[in-house]
């Protein structure tokens, strides 16, 4: 545990448009891995537009491992069907982390982060300062799918007595 920097709060809030796997519609659900972290989201049925509004804390040991997100289609009688998947890139919102924000008003916009063939984001994330933390909000274009789109956000949770992203670290 020495080398744990710190806990990432994921916020899976909705997908959007979510590719048909059963005969009219899909039962999703979201997988996120880190390593050999593996954290689930509930199942919303009949639904390919699902608001799960579901918090999933990772621990953060390196901030080079990638975190992927994947939606699959629950079965009862077969193996999950692949809705897609997305990688969700940290490193601009803990770069953000690091400027020191302590003096900001609340809703200021810390760092942008524009989509690009390196990452999943299929518009503008705006790292923001709110209530003393620096929050992203975030909409993922799944990737080897027809179609669909996740709304995440990610906060930083400090540990006690580590400052992983101060100016003094």
């Amino acid at each position: 545990m020495d080398n744990l920097l710190g806990l990432l709060r994921v916020r899976v809030r909705k997908g959007i448009n979510l590719a048909v796997r059963d005969t009219i519609s899909s039962d999703p659900y979201v997988v996120l891995t880190m390593g050999q972290q593996k954290l689930k989201t509930r199942v919303v049925k009949n639904n390919c537009n699902p608001e799960w509004n579901d918090e999933l804390t990772l621990s953060i040991t390196d901030v080079n491992v990638p975190i992927t997100l994947t939606v699959y289609d629950r079965d009862t009688l077969t193996v999950d069907d692949k809705m897609g998947d997305a990688e969700i890139d940290i490193k601009p919102y803990t770069e953000s982390l690091k400027m020191g924000s302590e003096n900001l008003p609340n809703g200021c916009v810390v760092k942008r982060v524009q989509p690009s063939k390196t990452n999943c984001l299929s518009d503008e994330s705006c790292c923001v300062w709110n209530n003393g933390k620096i929050v992203q909000d975030m909409c993922l274009r799944l990737r080897n799918v027809e179609c669909g789109e996740v709304v995440l956000q990610i906060e930083w949770i400090d540990l006690p007595g580590r400052k992983a992203f101060s100016n003094e670290s």
